[in-house]
Parts: C-alpha cells; structure tokens; sequence
C-alpha cells in the first residue's frame, strides 16, 4: 500500500508510475491521453471534450499562474484525472483565485506529480491511447491495475449526452461575457455589430463557453440546445444557420444527431468544429474512427489543400472522418493534419456546409483559424440573399 501522500497510475497493460498526490483523495478510471499545450491547463481542465479522459501534460511545470474565475469553459473540470511532472509550489497572477491543487481538490478530481511525463507520452504515441486507473486514496498495484483493464473505455459510448446542457437557452444575450473575449492587448475590440445579427442554433454536444463568445463576438445571436435536440424544435425558432459544437468521445453512437443534421444541413447553412466536424461527417453519409493516439494540444498543424497555406491550430479529439467515405458522399475534403495527412476539414459540393477538426476559437492556442467565424457570417449572408 501506498501511503497518504501518494499516488498511483496504472496502465491496462500493466505499467505503473508512482508520484505524489495532489487534488481530491480518490481514484479514477478512464482513457490515458496526453496534451501538447504549454500554457492554458485551465482551459485543458474545463473542456468537456475531455470527459472520461486522464490528461498527462507534456510540459513538465504546470500550475504557476493559478486558476481565476473566467478561463473556465465549463462550470466545473471535465478529466477524470491530471497528470503533471511538477506541480508549481506557488502561484502568481493578478486574476488568480485558487491554486490549482485546491482546485482539483474543491472538484474531485484526483492529481499526480512527479511522474516522468515524457514516458507516458512516448508510452501513449507508440502503443496507443491506453485505458488507466489515477489513485490518491492507496490503491494498491495490482487493484489499479485491474481497475484500468475492467474499464469499459470509449469506443461506442456516447458522452455528448453526458455533458452537454439540459434545456435551450440563449448565451450571453447582453453580451457580457463575450466582451471580455474580445480583449486584444489592454484593449475592447468592438462588437461586430455595424452589420445584421444573424440567429444561429448551437447544437452543444460539449461545447467550451469561449466558442460561444467567439461566435456573440462576430455578429451572431447564439441559441443553444441540448445534444438531443430534434430538428422540429430546431426550425421552430426560424434560425439563420446552425452551428455544431466539439464534444467528448465517439460521435458513431449519437445517432439521434446525426439523423437530427442530415435534415437541417438541407435548409440551414451549417459549420461544425471538432466532434461537429464528425456529426456532419456522419450526416452526409460517411464513416469516423479511433485515432491511435488523437490530436491534443495548440500547435498542431494543419494545410488548407485549396490555398496551400499552412497555419497552426487547437485541437483535441480522438477520432477522425473517413476521407474516402467523405469524397463519396458529395463532399470534399479542404484540409488536412500535417502530422499524419488525417481530415481536417471538409466542405459539401451543393449544400452550405463546411466543418473543421479543430478548435478555431483557440482557447487556449493560436488564433491563426479565427477567419472562419466571418466565413460562417459571409456564408449566412449569401445564403439569406438568394433566398430574397
């Protein structure tokens, strides 16, 4: 047994790494996944894209800025369990309101550190995204161990209804929150709205609040509803266009979703990001898969295949478009990862439908794929104009 300061990470292959505890006292299971990003943990924390999901940082100092009351892109952290080689004794900043070991710990969720980070990630890269068990409460080798292998893992459940919300409501009506988002340097970016607000439905499979700020900030009126939304309820408010949100897991089980877009995408001008990306994918007729390891972090880099440019993006998620299935189904596929040549965006021959794998409002990460916010208002706006 271990004792009362530390803690425990078994693999289902049998690995074990050691460290000490940090956060709540108990014990998790879910899929061991890594993220690249070297700043934003809050944000990494609070994405409900990671639900079932224990997160090893590969940054090895995490925590030194603290916790604050608005990064969040959720009301609570969405991992199961996080995974740091050091975890910063202290914490400075001027918006800070927790440290993040008091954080965890108000939320239950169970912490690691002093565990070699680098060796879980090439762990992971090489055999793969693993199922595991996090314990800070004792849990012996062995129990943790079999604790990771009896865990149903994440291929055919589906977590979007899980997390996301429980009835439609309209976001940020007075624009409030999105108005911080618009902050550039020490300055307010004015709102876009010299021109027509256009109302867009937001299906929420999981989606991070700032997305929604994003899309308050460049023109839209965003009404949100849940996952399981049917396309009836979704008409009823006459929506300009419809936005799909990134959510958690595997996108073939929803099929209420996917049956719930393939209706809409014939009278609604459509983007979807992320676990969106894959709904869309689904609607048209196509197939999604496990990725190895999946794509987590801020620097990955994608090339859009019909301009030739390259810019870097913020991603996170586990599966990905089939790209024969995608081109067999009247549609074509945009753009691709530039790490393993997997889909990464896609746009329909004759419906205004487009979809990213990625997280274009980048919280946290580059803001290289903002453009595709405007992209979406530009697209409504031809749309509404050949229907006059």
């Amino acid at each position: 047994m271990l004792n009362k300061n530390s803690a425990i990470l078994a693999f289902e292959d049998g690995s074990v790494f050691e460290g000490i505890a940090f956060g709540a006292k108990t014990t998790e299971v879910g899929e061991a996944v890594f993220n690249t990003s070297v700043t934003g943990y809050q944000e990494i924390l609070t994405d409900p894209s990671y639900f079932g999901q224990i997160v090893t940082m590969t940054t090895p100092h995490i925590g030194n800025y603290g916790v604050n009351e608005e990064d969040i892109e959720a009301d609570k952290p969405m991992v199961k369990g996080f995974v740091v080689k050091e975890l910063s004794k202290v914490y400075s900043n001027w918006r800070a309101t927790h440290s993040l070991g008091d954080y965890l710990k108000e939320n239950g969720i169970p912490g690691i550190e002093g565990v070699d980070t680098r060796s879980i990630t090439k762990k992971l890269r090489t055999a793969g995204a693993m199922k595991c068990c996090l314990s800070t409460e004792g849990l012996s080798k062995e129990e943790a161990v079999e604790k990771a292998k009896n865990w149903k893992g994440l291929e055919g459940v589906d977590y979007a209804k899980e997390v996301t919300c429980a009835e439609p409501y309209e976001f940020d009506p007075d624009f409030k929150l999105s108005e911080t988002f618009a902050l550039v340097g020490t300055t307010i970016q004015p709102k876009r709205l010299d021109k027509s607000e256009f109302t867009v439905a937001a299906i929420d499979f999981g989606a991070k609040k700032s997305i929604f700020k994003r899309l308050r900030y460049h023109g839209f009126k965003v009404q949100v509803f849940p996952a399981t939304a049917s396309a009836e309820e979704i008409k009823a408010i006459k929506p300009d266009g419809l936005f799909l949100s990134n959510g958690p897991g595997d996108p073939s089980p929803a099929t209420y979703a996917h049956e719930t877009v393939k209706e809409l995408i014939k009278e609604l001008p459509t983007f979807g990001i992320c676990f969106g990306h894959q709904i869309i994918t689904h609607a048209i007729g196509a197939k999604t898969y496990k990725l190895k390891f999946g794509h987590r972090g801020g620097n990955q880099p994608i090339k859009n295949l019909e301009t030739g440019k390259v810019f870097v993006t913020a991603q996170n998620h586990g599966f990905a478009s089939t790209k024969e299935e995608v081109e067999a189904n009247d549609a074509i596929v945009t753009e691709i990862n530039l790490n393993d040549d997997t889909v990464a965006g896609i746009r329909h021959k004759t419906l205004p439908v487009f979809s990213v794998q990625y997280h274009p409002e980048a919280s946290p990460g580059p803001h290289d794929a903002d453009f595709y916010f405007e992209n979406f208002y530009k697209m409504i706006e031809e749309h509404q104009s050949e229907k006059s």
